[in-house]
Parts: structure tokens; sequence; C-alpha cells
């Protein structure tokens, strides 16, 4: 399992692995917002909250497509199929790496990102906790949906359109907290709603996606 999570990681921080490319799309989403509404600090602080997520969750899509596709390409899927390791526990792994690759960077680079947008000052914390309790489910349900199109050429697409409305919930719960945040509010309601449904997900989606990946090997 250890070895699995190395070389994932390995490929992923590789040239065009997509760990730099997710990071360089948030910041071009953060960048050009100011320029599409204006450079009033009002507006911005308004909207940052939900703009900071909306990048956070269009930056993890980026690289989805390729949690499975390399490995369906060497033939390294069929060996996990076969290995004594549990499919299970090889979803598990890559959501993990997708993780440590794509929402912890995201993450730890909302907040800086944030002063571009003019964040109010107390909302930072609630971002950040709510971005580190929300971006394991983007991951997880990112892995559930890329085992759904393993088998498809060019499943990008497809890809997107299945993940999307399943991001809705953990979208509206997360900017909901940085926004309370922001205003001085209680964010104990959207946090733990959030929590909920990142355990809902670890605890389901990899038994969901083993199973997807066994009948697209077939």
């Amino acid at each position: 399992m250890l070895a699995l999570l190395l070389r994932d990681l390995r490929l992923a921080t590789r040239a065009g692995g997509g760990f730099g490319l997710s990071l360089a799309f948030f910041l071009i989403v953060t960048v050009l917002v100011p320029f599409g509404v204006g450079p009033e600090g009002g507006t911005l602080a308004k909207i940052a909250p939900g703009i900071l997520w909306v990048g956070a969750l269009l930056a993890c899509l980026l690289s989805l497509d390729r949690i499975f596709a390399l490995d369906r390409e060497d033939g390294s899927l069929d060996l996990l199929a076969t290995a004594p390791i549990p499919m299970e526990g090889a979803v598990a792994v890559k959501a993990l790496a997708h993780w440590l690759t794509t929402g912890l960077p995201l993450t730890l680079a909302a907040p800086v990102l944030g002063v571009l947008l003019n964040l109010p000052l107390p909302a930072f914390q609630p971002l950040l906790l709510s971005l580190l309790i929300g971006t394991p489910a983007l991951s997880m349900i990112g892995t559930f949906g890329a085992a759904l199109t393993v088998g498809l050429k060019r499943g990008g697409l497809l890809l997107s359109l299945l993940v999307l409305p399943l991001y809705i919930p953990t979208l509206i719960y997360g900017a909901e907290a940085a926004r309370r945040g922001g205003e001085g509010l209680a964010t104990a309601t959207p946090l733990l709603m959030m929590a909920g449904i990142t355990l809902g997900t670890i605890a389901i989606l990899p038994f969901a996606a083993a199973a997807a990946i066994r009948v697209n090997l077939r």
C-alpha cells in the first residue's frame, strides 16, 4: 500500500502529472475574478469564499481522469486487480495520493489567494478548515467517477458531468462556512455537515469504485 502511494505521488509530481497544473489553474481563476467583477473591495470580500471554493473544486477536476487512466494504459490496473491488495484499499490509496498532490496544496494556497480577493480576516480560518475537511471528499468522489469512466476513451467530459453534481453539497457547505466566519457567525453546522459528507464518502465510495473497476476490466 505504501509503495502504491509513493508511486502515485511520484507520477503526480512529474512534468505533466497535474500537480502544478491544478495550482496554476487555481491562481488564474483567482486573478481573473477581480478583472471580471471590478476592483471594489466590498464586492470582492462578499464573493471571495464562493470564488475560492469554486476555483478549488474546478482545479480538482483537472487531474481526475489521470487517477486510473495511466494504470489502464500500461497494464498496472490489471496487476492491481490480481494483487493480494484489496481493490478497495488500492482505490483509497489513489484517492489519498490525489488529495496529497491536489487537495492539500490547494488548501494551503487558498488563504494566500484570499488576500487577492480581499477576503475578510475572520474568514481565513473557517476557509482553511472547510477546505481541509471538504477536499478529501472531492478526491474520493472524483476517484469514484474516474473508476466509472476508466474503460472509456476520452471520458474526461463524461467524468466531469458525473462528478460535478456530487460536488455540490460540499461546495455549498464549504462556501457557507467561510461566509459565516467572515460575518462573525457560528461555523460549526456547515463544518459538521462537511465532515459527515467526507466520512460518508470515505466509508462507501471505495467499495463502489472497486466494483466499477472490476466491471470495466471484464
